[in-house]
């Protein structure tokens, strides 16, 4: 029962929970496609306005999809006092001056990832949100999905006993071509930034911030990468291993061995999300199919948090981002991936 029940509190509940916000999405490429196809699922997300470099584009975009209003410049979308909440879905190179735009602007900010492309840059975009008194928020998808949600709820049991170690892996062939988005450095490009983040996240919320990093990596031509391979040592011995490539069909997995069992991760091609539960007598396996890919499940997390005014998510707090992205930075260090003009 809620404190205080009554129907006057029951209903300012109701309306609390699903106040509307509305949103305008930075970019029009393909994932800005993915999360506004999921956020057409939630009834307090209102598809306000689209932003693009091209104004035909960006008309398209409203569209197809449904938005109210359509800027051919970003600058004339953040400026819309209307635009309460922007996802920014542009190249990685370009997160942190749009970041830093919309907050100035007074908006709210969900960043696709990774946040930044360094960790002082990540640092400069979480203090100017607290500076701005907004929240701030990087796009990552995982810790909000059913499979990872159930996955939680075991670890936090207790009946697999301590964590030992964990490998990751996200692995899918992206041939090269120089001028693809993939591979250019200017852009952020390798596969590192692209889909190692996913393993390397997910060592980092379980098993926290290594001690140390020994890392490798195949380089593109471009000098992005195409493979990279780490080893996390922590400071209580325990070890993980993350790896990302863009030369094979490795596909998407990570494996939990703990005392008493395992846990494995792994998204098939449909994007369904597959989750086994290894006990000592006991195997349990689930299978989880969320509309959308379950992209709307980032945006629900912004506007609960807003809801409670809270300018930080509790699942991923801007201290996560910024140890994520100088963990990042350490595996680069080590195989001499450097972004133009970003590094010194």
């Amino acid at each position: 029962m809620i404190a205080g029940d009554s129907k006057e509190s029951l209903t300012l509940c109701k309306l609390i929970i699903m106040k509307a916000y509305n949103w305008g999405i930075l970019g029009t490429g393909n994932i800005a496609h993915k999360f506004a196809r999921a956020l057409m699922l939630l009834d307090n997300g209102h598809l306000y306005a689209v932003g693009s470099r091209d104004a035909q584009k960006a008309a398209a975009f409203a569209s197809e999809f449904g938005f109210t209003k359509h800027y051919g410049s970003y600058e004339e979308m953040l400026s819309d006092p209307g635009v309460e909440v922007v996802y920014i879905s542009s190249p990685h190179s370009h997160h942190l001056e749009h970041t830093l735009l919309a907050l100035r602007n007074g908006k709210h900010v969900l960043c696709e990832k990774p946040m930044s492309l360094n960790a002082p840059e990540v640092t400069v975009m979480a203090d100017e949100a607290r500076k701005q008194e907004l929240f701030l928020m990087e796009a990552l998808w995982p810790p909000f999905q059913p499979s990872y949600v159930k996955a939680d709820e075991i670890l936090k049991s207790g009946k697999l006993g301590k964590l030992l170690h964990m490998r990751g892996k996200f692995a899918f062939v992206s041939p090269y071509e120089p001028e693809r988005r993939t591979y250019d450095l200017k852009l952020g490009g390798g596969s590192l930034l692209d889909i190692g983040i996913y393993p390397i996240m997910d060592i980092l919320r379980y098993m926290g911030e290594p001690e140390s990093v020994i890392a490798s990596s195949v380089l593109a031509p471009t000098g992005a990468d195409e493979s990279t391979s780490v080893i996390f040592r922590f400071s209580d011995g325990r070890m993980a291993e993350a790896y990302s490539s863009f030369g094979n069909m490795g596909g998407v997995s990570t494996e939990f061995n703990f005392e008493n069992g395992n846990l494995n991760l792994t998204r098939g091609r449909d994007r369904s999300q597959h989750l086994l539960i290894e006990y000592p007598n006991d195997v349990d396996d689930r299978i989880f199919t969320p509309p959308a890919q379950g992209y709307q499940y980032e945006a629900v997390e912004v506007m609960n948090c807003l809801d409670r005014g809270l300018t930080e998510s509790r699942v991923v707090p801007l201290s996560f981002s910024i140890m994520l992205a100088r963990t990042l930075d350490a595996v680069r260090e080590k195989t001499g991936i450097k972004y133009p003009g970003r590094d010194r």
